[in-house]
């Protein structure tokens, strides 16, 4: 008689297994793959019907993300040929470039929001968590339960409110003004994930510590901080997610000098309309700094999300 293992499943379930997740895979990533693809297309072969699997790629939407074009004359084309193979590209439609897009200001723009409030966001909520999980607090639960019905609340239901409390602060359009707006939605977030992690720390190892000499301070940055890093890092990436895709307010707060990349990628315009291969090569580089993070972060991300799932 062959024997039969309760917790191990067998080769058909785990083939099963599999299959599904290679399946799932492979679907979530076809619209990832057909925007990358789409950024090396030509305005034709994007908008064309059927859609074009098999096309002549081109970096005419990576010229026209970076670049400003005005369309001259035939005598100005005659009169000054092009220079490199940027100039040829856009030759072809009687434009020259002008000079450098935004686009790689609002990208800027981005990453000092998207990190600051990410940073912001898990040195608040880890003091608060770390607070809350080894202080005896009154009305711990009321707060707590405060903190979440921050998030009950879709954020852009209070826009107008902030929308006027920001102009008048001066905060409108301003780096600082976003930071502190997504901190502000994040924060809540990051407590009770954090929370969540530091409960399961022994408080025996900050007791041991401290009976050998250390301060609250270092036993909290010394062994609390160690320990918690699956955590931090699997709530980073959540905040990171949330402050970098957000629209709403960066479209209603912002329009110049702190707006980021998703409200401006949209209102690329090319000849004859929106030129979507820019706007695929805008998304395609908008998506690789959350991509490279989290494939760094992968390995605290699965213990994170597996922390304190058994218990001894």
């Amino acid at each position: 008689m062959s024997s039969f293992s309760v917790t191990e499943p067998s080769k058909r379930s785990k083939w099963f297994a599999g299959t599904l997740v290679i399946l799932y895979a492979l679907i979530t990533m076809i619209p990832l793959a057909w925007i990358m693809l789409t950024g090396f297309k030509s305005p034709a072969d994007a908008i064309s019907y059927p859609p074009k699997v098999v096309f002549e790629p081109t970096l005419e939407g990576y010229v026209n993300l970076f670049t400003q074009r005005t369309r001259q004359t035939q005598e100005y084309l005659d009169a000054n040929p092009p220079e490199n193979w940027r100039d040829e590209i856009v030759r072809q439609y009687d434009m020259v470039i002008v000079g450098p897009s935004k686009f790689g200001e609002r990208f800027l723009n981005s990453v000092i929001i998207g990190f600051g409030s990410t940073f912001l966001s898990i040195f608040l909520g880890t003091l608060a968590a770390y607070a809350f999980s080894r202080f005896k607090i009154p009305l711990a639960d009321d707060l707590l339960f405060f903190i979440l019905s921050t998030r009950m609340m879709p954020p852009i239901a209070v826009a107008i409110p902030i929308f006027l409390m920001y102009r008048q602060l001066g905060l409108s359009d301003t780096h600082l003004g976003m930071i502190l707006l997504y901190t502000a939605v994040n924060i809540s977030l990051a407590v009770w994930l954090l929370k969540g992690f530091i409960d399961e720390i022994p408080r025996e190892y900050e007791e041991a510590a401290l009976i050998d000499g250390y301060t609250r301070f270092q036993a909290f940055y010394k062994v609390v901080l160690p320990q918690a890093a699956t955590g931090i890092a699997s709530t980073a990436i959540f905040c990171l997610i949330f402050a970098w895709n957000e629209y709403a307010f960066a479209v209603l707060l912002t329009s110049g000098t702190a707006q980021t990349a998703p409200p401006f990628i949209p209102t690329i315009i090319g000849v004859g309309g929106l030129d979507w291969p820019a706007v695929a090569a805008g998304a395609t580089i908008f998506l690789i700094p959350v991509m490279i993070f989290t494939i760094l972060l992968r390995k605290h991300l699965l213990r994170g999300i597996t922390f304190g799932a058994v218990r001894k």
